[in-house]
């Protein structure tokens, strides 16, 4: 009966690597905003990625950095990368609003250590269980619609 028990438990462990995926998933910021909950927990606060497009900033408030994650069951990777990046824009957005700021402006996602910056795109990690993100961007009071 020991040698049974110690055997499972061997055998879980030299399979637990294979059940600790941490993969990359890509994500447009866009389809986040897009989300139909995106708009009415995000108001009017704009986000803007480094190296995309922004108005003019009229003032800049300091940075934050704003982590979430999420049960991956269920859900696509890209479906629990949206939910973690909404999850942390609403982080950003209350944070932002104690500075009278209307924009977060250069966000970058950060996954192990290492920003992911791209115009369009934000990137997540995707366990065998939980997804997660992290993004960092900068308060600021921009111009313009």
């Amino acid at each position: 009966m020991k040698k049974t028990i110690a055997l499972a438990l061997l055998a879980l462990i030299a399979a637990t690597p294979a059940i600790a995926r941490n993969s990359a998933v890509t994500v447009s910021l866009q389809s986040v905003l897009d989300m139909p909950e995106a708009k009415d927990k995000l108001g009017d606060m704009r986000f803007y990625l480094a190296g995309g497009k922004a108005p003019k900033v009229v003032k800049k408030f300091g940075g934050d950095t704003s982590n979430a994650s999420t049960n991956a069951f269920n859900k696509t990777p890209e479906e629990a990368c949206r939910w973690n990046a909404l999850s942390a824009l609403i982080k950003l957005r209350e944070r932002a609003m104690r500075y009278e700021a209307n924009a977060v402006i250069d966000i970058v996602s950060v996954r192990d250590h290492v920003e992911f910056k791209n115009p369009t795109d934000i990137e997540c990690s995707d366990g065998a269980f939980r997804g997660a993100i992290t993004l960092r961007g900068t308060y600021a009071k921009v111009g313009g619609k």
